[in-house]
């Protein structure tokens, strides 16, 4: 079956929320972008005439896609090359009702980390359930489960994420207080002001996936850490240039050479408003999207 121009603008009407979706279940963009349109494929053969909920029928076909994708993913982790961490996403776009859902703290570096965490029907029934505010007899069609066994699924992932710590974007004013001071100890060595921004247990972690040149394990400790981004850092990106970006609702660093970004900086706040963890993102696979256009 053909797709006609009413059923493709239906379509396209939900893929922003379809992606977003996928996302937080994948901690991929580009996964999330390729089971939007495996989604939408299947979109296209289907018998629409029969389906009277699109929205619902949408949203099950990719949570269902991504869940098959997840399950191959975390088969495959164990052979992933030093530190994994989610792939970032920018989220300046203007806002709209579908993209507020993109760019909300459930976004965040750390509410992925978090996310990923969690066994595959925990994590989908949680996003559903917490993010896109779904009730608990959709959630278990979708997930071919009992609605008492996705309160559960809910009930434990939410658990999981508050012993996490805290998700949330950091207040705007500490945003512009961590980049100053990042940059600043980056350019100068000076790391007075990004010392009293860290915790004592602050750690900076990478992800190259073993295709760039980058630490394989985490840096522990705030003297360390500081000593990596004065020490370490500048030898190998003094010849890039820095720039700052909203990315995974809080601001970032792009680094890159020429047109190529090679690196994304981003960080982790904890409720004391200090820097817990600093995270890095190396795997040129996982940075094409930050790339300038010629």
């Amino acid at each position: 079956m053909t797709s006609s121009p009413d059923h493709i603008l239906e379509f396209e009407q939900a893929r922003p929320m379809l992606i977003g979706l996928a996302y937080r279940l994948l901690g991929s963009r580009a996964e999330a972008e390729d089971v939007a349109q495996d989604t939408f494929l299947a979109w296209s053969e289907t018998d629409r005439a029969a389906i009277e909920q699109p929205r619902a029928w949408l949203t099950s076909v990719c949570t269902r896609r991504a869940l098959d994708v997840l399950k191959s993913a975390r088969r495959s982790r164990t052979e992933y090359v030093g530190h994994w961490l989610p792939e970032p996403m920018a989220t300046d776009e203007s806002a709209t009702p579908e993209t507020d859902l993109m760019i909300s703290e459930s976004v965040t570096m750390a509410f992925l980390l978090v996310l990923d965490r969690l066994a595959p029907k925990e994590r989908a029934a949680f996003v559903l359930h917490d993010v896109f505010a779904m009730d608990y007899a959709e959630i278990a069609e979708q997930l071919g489960s009992t609605e008492a066994s996705c309160r559960k699924l809910v009930s434990r992932a939410r658990v999981n994420v508050r012993q996490a710590g805290n998700t949330k974007p950091a207040p705007q004013d500490l945003q512009k207080r961590l980049i100053d001071a990042f940059q600043t100890a980056l350019r100068t060595g000076t790391a007075d002001d990004l010392a009293g921004l860290l915790t004592r247990d602050a750690v900076l972690t990478a992800d190259s996936g073993g295709k760039a040149a980058s630490i394989l394990g985490p840096v522990k400790g705030a003297d360390r850490v500081l000593t990596f981004v004065t020490r370490a850092l500048p030898k190998f990106w003094s010849a890039y240039t820095v720039t700052e970006a909203e990315i995974n609702a809080q601001r970032a660093l792009i680094v890159r050479h020429g047109a190529v970004a090679h690196a994304v900086v981003s960080f982790s706040v904890n409720a004391d408003r200090q820097i817990a963890e600093i995270m890095i993102m190396r795997n040129p696979d996982k940075l094409h999207g930050f790339d300038l256009a010629d």
